[in-house]
């Protein structure tokens, strides 16, 4: 074998490192899309299950399985709180527990959700107090479907 056969030439060198660059610039934009879309499937969980034990504390008011909130409320609780507190039951020493904990927003990482009351406006982005009907997302970002997050 000949000095000149045994290694790489220039060329051959920067052939390889441009593949490399073009396959590795293909791969980051999906990665990044694969985290996007990993944060909004743990925004919609979220929201799911925060919403599902808002809709459990009615369920269990209007049965009479709980101490029922004020009336003014329509069967909604007072706060998020309420739901990982816990209402109080018929039974004195009982309470029913409705979340462990308050899910964390993926996207602004505090357990801190726009909260809107029953008498709020559909599109409004502020909470009148009272009662917790319904949440949303703080983060002022969009999805991937072109919807913000305020409004899923």
């Amino acid at each position: 074998m000949s000095k000149r056969s045994r290694g790489f030439t220039l060329l051959e060198m920067a052939v390889t490192a441009t593949v490399l660059l073009i396959l590795a610039s293909a791969v980051v934009p999906m990665a990044k899309n694969g985290v996007r879309r990993q944060k909004e499937l743990e925004l919609q969980r979220a929201l799911r299950e925060i919403r599902s034990a808002i809709d459990d504390y009615k369920l269990k008011a209007e049965q009479q399985k709980i101490k029922a909130p004020p009336v003014e409320n329509n069967g909604y609780p007072e706060s998020l709180d309420v739901l990982v507190e816990g209402a109080q039951t018929s039974k004195a020493s009982m309470k029913i527990r409705f979340l462990r904990r308050i899910p964390l927003d993926p996207f602004t990482g505090k357990p801190d959700w726009g909260l809107r009351s029953i008498t709020d406006d559909p599109g409004s982005s502020s909470w009148s107090g009272g009662n917790v009907y319904d949440v949303h997302s703080q983060s002022t970002g969009t999805g991937s479907n072109g919807v913000p997050y305020r409004e899923w």
